[in-house]
This record gives C-alpha cells, sequence and structure tokens, in this order.
C-alpha cells in the first residue's frame, strides 16, 4: 500500500499538517519515535511523574487566533487555562509583572523602571503586536528561484507598513528611542526577546523586537494535562498514528518515498519532515535531497536549552510562568535568565493536589555539551543543576526539603530521546533572514518540511502558520 502522505516526527509542526490533512480527506500516517507526541512540546513521565518537556504555554488560542483557527478547522479543542499576567519577572530585588491589558501593564513598568518614555514605547510596541496579526496572504516558497522571489513580493504590504522597523539593529533603536536607558532595562528587554526570537536585541531589528516584548500582550493559555495533552487533542481524529516508530532510513526512487522504520516499511508519494533541517539529511541516501539539507546546516546556530525538573510540595500558590534574570551570563548557558514554569493547582492530571511541577530553562550551546568528556560533561550538568535549583528556591522561597525530585536534561539529552540537539529553529537575525531561510516546501518533489526550523517560526502561533503555509504550497495556491 502506498500512503498518500507520510508525516516524520510529531512535534507541533507534524502534528498541525497532519491533522490539517486529514481535515480535508487525505490519507495521512503521522510518524513519532516517542511513545507520545509533541517533541519539544511533548509531556513525560519520569519516577511516575508528569512533566512538560520544554514548551510550556500556549498563545494564539484567542478568538481569531491563528492557533484556534487550526484546532477548529480540524474541529478539536484542548483544554486550557487561560492565564493573566503571562510572566513574572524577578529582576535583583525588583519584580515586574507583565499584565495583558496595556494600561495595566505600562503602569507596572513605570514603578518597576520609571521613564518618562515608557508609555510611547510600549503603546508602539502594542500597535506593531496589533497590526501586524491582522495581515494575511503572506506566504513563502522555495521550491524554485521563481516561485521563492513570487512569495517574497507577497511580503511587500508588511515591508511598506514596517520599513522604518527593518533596518540596524533593536538595540539601537532603543537607546535612540529613550535617550538614556539603564544596562539593567536592557537586560530586562533582551530576556524577553529571547524566549520569542531566540537572539537578543544587537541581533535583531526593532520589528522582530517588538513582536517578541508584544508577546505578552496576547491571550496565552496553559494547558492542562501537559503541552503533549494539547497535542494528543489536536491529532485525535487521525486514524494511523505511529508512535514507538523509529525511523531508520529514507529512499527516493520513482517518485515514491520508501521508509524503513522499526514497525516496517512505509511508502508514501509525499512525506512531509517535522524534524530540524540541521540533522535531517541524516535519513536519506537520495544525493539531491541530502545535498537540499546540507546546504542549510551552516546556519545552524547551535542554539539550545539547559532545562531543569522539579518536583516540589507547596501550599503557595505560584503563578503559572517566571523569568529571573541575573546581573551575568550563567556558567555553560548563553543567558542571564531562567524561564521557570509551574503546573496549575487544579491540573490533578500532571500532579496530585499539594504537589507542583516545574519546568526551567534557559538558552544554552550544544557546543558546551556535544563531543565534550564523560567526566566534564557531568560536572558541568550538576554544578548548572544545582546552580539553577539554589537560584529558584531563594528567588521564590522554596527550601531544600519542600523538593521532592530534580533532574536535569541537555542538549545531548535532547539528541536521544527527540533526535535533535538544536532547540528552538532558526533565530530572526539581521543575517538570517527570510531569503536565506528554507521555506515548507522544497525543490524536490513530494518533498516538504514543517517545524520551527522553517518559515521563521517559533513557539505554537509560528509553528502553525509554517503548517498552514505548508498546506498552501501543496495545493499550489500562490
Amino acid at each position: 500500500m502506498i500512503r498518500e502522505y507520510a508525516i516524520v516526527g510529531g512535534g507541533i509542526g507534524g502534528c498541525s499538517i497532519a491533522a490539517l490533512l486529514n481535515a480535508q480527506g487525505h490519507d495521512v500516517i503521522l510518524i513519532e519515535k516517542e511513545p507520545s507526541l509533541g517533541g519539544c512540546a511533548s509531556t513525560f513521565t519520569h519516577n511516575t511523574r508528569r512533566y512538560n518537556t520544554g514548551a510550556t504555554t500556549i498563545s494564539g488560542y484567542h478568538e481569531g487566533g491563528i492557533v484556534r483557527r487550526v484546532f477548529d478547522t480540524v474541529g478539536t479543542a484542548p483544554q486550557l487555562i487561560s492565564t493573566d499576567p503571562a510572566i513574572t519577572i524577578i529582576q535583583g530585588d525588583k519584580t515586574c509583572i507583565r499584565y495583558r491589558e496595556l494600561e495595566h501593564f505600562i503602569t507596572e513598568i513605570e514603578a518597576f523602571y520609571p521613564h518618562s518614555k515608557h508609555r510611547e514605547f510600549w503603546t508602539l510596541v502594542h500597535s506593531i503586536g496589533v497590526a501586524f496579526y491582522y495581515m494575511e496572504g503572506h506566504y513563502y516558497s522555495n521550491a524554485s528561484t521563481l516561485s521563492k522571489i513570487r512569495s517574497l513580493t507577497s511580503l511587500f504590504p508588511m515591508i511598506r507598513k514596517f520599513w522604518r522597523y527593518l533596518f540596524g539593529n533593536a538595540h539601537d533603536f532603543i537607546a535612540r528611542f529613550y535617550g538614556t536607558v539603564t544596562p539593567q532595562y536592557l537586560d530586562f528587554l533582551d530576556a524577553q526577546i529571547m524566549i520569542v526570537a531566540q537572539a537578543t536585541s544587537k541581533d535583531v531589528n526593532f520589528f522582530t523586537a517588538a513582536l517578541s516584548l508584544g508577546y505578552t500582550f496576547n491571550e496565552t493559555h496553559y494547558p492542562v494535562g501537559g503541552m503533549g495533552a494539547a497535542c494528543v487533542s489536536l491529532t485525535s481524529k487521525i486514524p494511523d498514528i505511529r508512535t514507538r516508530c523509529t525511523v531508520i532510513s529514507i529512499s527516493n526512487e520513482m517518485g515514491i518515498y520508501t521508509l524503513l522504520t522499526s514497525q516496517g516499511t512505509i511508502k508514501c508519494k509525499n512525506l512531509i519532515m517535522g524534524t530540524s533541517h540541521y540533522e535531517s539529511s541524516q535519513w536519506f541516501s537520495d544525493s539531491a535531497i541530502k545535498k537540499y539539507y546540507q546546504k542549510y546546516e551552516k546556519i545552524n546556530n547551535h542554539q539550545s536549552a539547559f532545562i531543569l525538573y522539579m518536583t516540589i510540595k507547596s501550599d503557595t500558590l505560584y503563578s503559572h510562568h517566571y523569568q529571573l534574570i541575573a546581573e551575568q551570563i550563567l556558567p555553560y548557558t548563553i543567558s542571564k535568565s531562567v524561564f521557570v514554569s509551574f503546573s496549575d493547582p487544579a491540573d490533578t492530571l500532571i500532579a496530585p493536589a499539594g504537589e507542583y511541577r516545574i519546568t526551567a530553562s534557559i538558552h544554552t550551546d550544544t557546543r558546551y555539551w556535544i563531543g565534550v568528556e564523560p567526566i566534564l560533561y557531568k560536572h558541568h550538568k550538576t554544578q548548572l543543576q544545582n546552580l539553577l535549583q539554589q537560584w529558584i528556591c531563594d528567588k521564590l522561597t522554596l527550601s531544600d526539603d519542600q523538593i521532592v525530585e530534580s533532574f536535569a536534561a541537555t542538549p545531548k539529552t535532547f539528541g536521544h530521546y527527540i533526535n535533535r540537539t538544536q532547540l528552538g529553529g532558526n533565530a530572526l537575525t539581521l543575517s538570517n533572514f527570510l531569503p536565506r531561510l528554507p521555506a515548507n516546501d522544497t525543490p524536490i518533489k513530494g518533498l516538504y518540511q514543517v517545524g520551527d526550523t522553517s518559515y521563521a517560526a517559533q513557539g505554537w502561533p509560528g509553528v502553525m502558520m509554517g503548517a498552514l503555509n505548508c498546506m498552501r504550497m501543496i495545493h499550489g495556491k500562490y
């Protein structure tokens, strides 16, 4: 039997495109190496306890939002809890709460870091986000030079509207805008820009920085049962999902893709890879396909995450998300901040009453962990785990006797479990913008790509935007 579409990788991208194609009546098989769906946004079990692997929040599910649109299209609905505030930020002895409502947040930021330009600045950030999310009609193709040029012209309305924010770096724009700004406030901004853009203000334009800083003005949600539960909901109508199915090799002959897997051979007319561009060539024997993927390996920024997982016992009511900002970059990382997520106390699918599950992540470089001598690797991992644990306990008033369990994951860990060491996708830097980035289609007939390394996408909204872009490429709606 030759399948119409095979999707390799059950992350947000793979789940989204599989669900969308299935909703249109296409024959689909979704293949995932691990026991559960989600990839970087999965939920796993460790010593009978449930944890979110990496991603912990969903945005874009508001009325009219892109994530809501995808779920509505496939006819399913995840169980979500709306979160406001989105983040509680702790920097030194200061605490700033990122409220969703603009006026509420402006009052907060003026007390946090007083400055006469705050209202003007944050109103601009808010307005850029509102204007961007209302824009439609833009897409990105890479099937040929002509299709790429044609797709880039679809971005002209966006360029015309935001051109003044597209050139130069955000760091200089912010300095000019404010006139005088403290290093601490710049750290505050950079910590939030890094969450979304995977880069700092010195590496992105102000348009990208504004969308990143405005992230929390959008409605955000906590998924009941963990991030993996949202992926299960999204794919609940797909009849053929193969978990614990490892792809060993992929060949392409006479327009048919043959996948050798741990559960047998699968043949398909169209193949959609939900894997990282940087690590996809390993599965293919076709030289043209290997060459296609390998040309993008040079834009791999080697950025990833170190993640601390904890279970604590506490009757304290914690917010869903905290961001702790230090004065210096932490050892074996590329960041001054850690993003700390708590399970909802009412979510007994994740943790019993009286317990919290914590996922705390910080940006790192894969080269700090891959190929390192085992004794050094273990030492660095233990050192960073202990440092983060102590920092979190100090800032959030936790004691050691409240900690039930604590363990950590490095890029090497993720390489083992989800077949990728680089996490977070393509950083939208000034030297790494759309014309240089891979799209959701390819020059190879029947081969498509979804996920955070294609179409400059991060998070649920960005990756789902890529899945919708992929659908457009599949149906030739240019």
